[in-house]
């Protein structure tokens, strides 16, 4: 699945998005987790800042 979405960005945009990793308590169990998504430079802080 990962060789896809890297195949995708090579083709020129790729120097406008990043892989951004946010960890994420969960409420139930305390434990956490890690949520990964590919985003432009742009919504990074957006991202951070979700919830």
């Amino acid at each position: 699945m990962a060789k896809k979405v890297v195949a995708s960005l090579s083709k020129g945009g790729a120097k406008d998005f990043a892989k951004v990793i946010k960890m994420v308590k969960s409420p139930k169990t305390g434990f956490y987790s890690f949520k990964s998504e590919i985003v432009s430079k742009e919504k990074v802080a957006e991202f951070i800042k979700a919830k």
